[in-house]
């Protein structure tokens, strides 16, 4: 990639900090940066930019060929009425809003209509309504949230999930298609509840304590943890985000973006940035997938966004499909301040990839971007405000906040302090004790590296999860991390993602997940041909045995030589905990479950579904 091209103009905030190294080898990272004062609440900031912008577009998604959508003004006519039912209903502190489906704007309607009146909102998953066979997470979280409501667009498709988790006589609101054997509600007669003076006292009554969200994580060592979310940490964490993106305070955001609402990233920071800016948010009915990418691209034709951030999976999609979508590419880069990753590392190619085609567009580089945090942390808490000529750069702190990096075996752990941080886990003592150290910091399970420990300024890179990382029998450090992402960029595009395993055993092996339409385009066989038929094409393996073989000549020791592949030709399983409903792998889930593939891949006998590479001078 050519960087003497130049960068588009955009004006970012200062990112500055100072490093204390403790006696005990531990160092405290502070943000120099001020945070400058934020509202008690992000409906604070929705009502002031009602009376300022009214017009102004907030929300919109898809209708048929075009968009539904609502102004300020509109939305704050909307939320009154339905936060009065919210009320009447009986919900509150202890007994939440639940939100099954995905994002409409019913769902932000509800959303802001619980916060403006301090009722608690859980979004939960659809695919653990949808997807999952045996409704054990959603039983669960209904077990741990006793919910007072719930809503599900569509009552039907959400009828057996409904049926078998919840109490038959909670209240059930949809926007279409009622359960005829359940008490409820169609939502737009929530719109025509007469609203009295217990709104604006409720409304009234909210702190920056006020519970806004309980967000679940994706259960990734266990059943869903219910994270308190509260009015001070979603504002101020914006006033974080609009202090390190300052161009967000010159001209109203646009957004578009299919992100899940059941996220942080998503219905907290991305939703939360148009909000609190005056901007619009344009949900996005695609998805990173073969299947519903094409969806994104279609969108794309129709808005042309200010600010697009996406997981790396949809940049790798992009980046694929530029050459056939001139339109998309176009509009994309038009008005665009800047990208941003999130969710796993970006792969280095795709990262060249997203530059080369903004300079083939505009004769300019777009600033790539990732933030870093977690839904603990609301969840903005690192970014760079500077341009970075590789992937995995997460910057330095934002303002406000503390951050302590703790040896842990090889690594720098990493835990974090500020207002933005939450106070624990929704009705679970055990886990919110756990969760921080005896100074008040949030271990949150991963590590990080100076990209040039003489200079701070240069900031920090992510460098794994502390517990992927494992020893093998000799007692040679892997870094997991470095190993997936080198997998992955070696055998793009052919690949969704990896299991790396190893764990006290002789050697790293590397359990793929294939993306099957690419295999399938690769062998030119037709869509529908079975998943063993794909993975076992002599031109998918020769791929793939090419990419390894590569990677072998490259290697410089055990740490960092893939000896061996196996590819898998089931799906990961989201009832066994082996993948999140966002796309994310759980490592130890797949090596727990598929125990035996692991036995396999480093049996002293291996059978020839097993690829073996051989490293030079090994």
């Amino acid at each position: 990639m050519n960087f003497d091209v130049p960068l588009r103009p955009v004006r970012l905030g200062r990112m500055t900090a100072v490093c204390e190294t403790r006696a005990d080898g531990s160092m405290v990272i502070g943000s120099t940066e001020a945070l400058e004062p934020y509202p008690r609440s992000i409906v604070d900031a929705l009502a002031a930019w009602a009376e300022k912008t009214p017009d102004a577009v907030l929300i919109a998604d898809r209708e048929e060929s075009g968009w539904r959508s609502l102004s300020y003004a509109e939305v704050i006519e909307r939320i009154h009425p339905i936060a009065q039912a919210l009320l009447d209903a009986g919900l509150g502190p202890e007994r939440p809003l639940i939100i099954l489906s995905g994002n409409e704007i019913e769902h932000f309607l509800l959303g802001m209509a619980a916060i403006w009146v301090g009722v608690p909102y859980a979004p939960i998953s659809p695919a653990y309504s949808l997807v999952s066979a045996d409704f054990g997470k959603l039983r669960h979280i209904a077990g741990l949230l006793t919910p007072g409501m719930i809503y599900a667009s569509d009552g039907v498709q959400f009828a057996p999930a409904v049926d078998a988790v919840f109490a038959h006589d909670l209240p059930l609101v949809v926007r279409t298609n009622p359960i005829p054997s359940r008490p409820g509600m169609i939502f737009d007669d929530l719109l025509e509840t007469k609203v009295t003076a217990a709104v604006a006292q409720a409304h009234g009554a909210i702190t920056g304590d006020t519970i806004a969200k309980v967000l679940f994580t994706s259960g990734s060592t266990g059943l869903p943890k219910g994270v308190i979310t509260t009015n001070t940490m979603m504002a101020c964490n914006q006033q974080m985000i609009r202090q390190a993106l300052a161009f967000l305070a010159d001209e109203p955001p646009v957004l578009l973006d299919w992100m899940p609402w059941n996220h942080v990233a998503g219905g907290s920071h991305n939703v939360g940035i148009a909000i609190y800016n005056g901007g619009s948010f344009y949900i996005d009915d695609g998805q990173p997938t073969p299947a519903r990418f094409g969806r994104t691209l279609e969108n794309l034709g129709m808005v042309q966004p200010t600010l697009f951030m996406n997981v790396p999976k949809a940049y790798e999609f992009l980046v694929s499909a530029f050459p056939e979508n001139p339109v998309a590419r176009r509009n994309l880069f038009a008005r665009l301040k800047l990208l941003q990753y999130a969710g796993a590392g970006l792969a280095q190619h795709v990262f060249d990839g997203l530059a080369e085609a903004a300079r083939a567009e505009t004769g300019e580089r777009i600033l790539i971007i990732t933030g870093y945090g977690s839904t603990e942390t609301a969840p903005f808490a690192f970014t760079t405000t500077w341009a970075v000529e590789e992937a995995g750069h997460i910057g330095l702190p934002a303002a406000g906040m503390s951050v302590k990096l703790v040896r842990n075996e090889e690594k720098h752990e990493l835990r974090l302090k500020g207002p933005n941080v939450t106070p624990g886990y929704w009705r679970d003592a055990a886990k919110t004790a756990e969760a921080f150290d005896d100074e008040g910091y949030y271990c949150i399970g991963d590590a990080v590296r100076f990209v040039d420990p003489q200079r701070l300024d240069s900031g920090l890179i992510f460098d794994g999860r502390v517990t992927e990382d494992f020893k093998l029998s000799t007692g040679t450090w892997v870094n997991f991390a470095a190993i997936r992402s080198s997998v992955i960029a070696a055998c793009a595009p052919l690949i969704r993602d990896v299991v790396v395993t190893g764990h006290d055993l002789n050697f790293v092996g590397a359990m793929i997940f294939p993306d099957l339409q690419a295999c399938r385009r690769e062998a030119g066989l037709p869509e529908g041909t079975a998943a063993a038929d794909v993975v076992a094409h002599p031109k998918v393996r020769a791929r793939f045995e090419t990419a390894f073989a590569n990677l072998a000549a490259r290697a410089t020791g055990s740490s960092n030589h893939v000896a061996r592949a196996l590819l898998l030709a089931d799906l990961p399983d989201i009832d066994k905990g082996e993948v999140t409903d966002k796309g994310s792998i759980n490592q130890r889930a797949v090596c727990t479950h598929r125990a035996h593939l692991v036995a396999q891949l480093h049996a002293k006998a291996p059978n020839t579904d097993v690829m073996i590479f051989q490293r030079k001078g090994a």
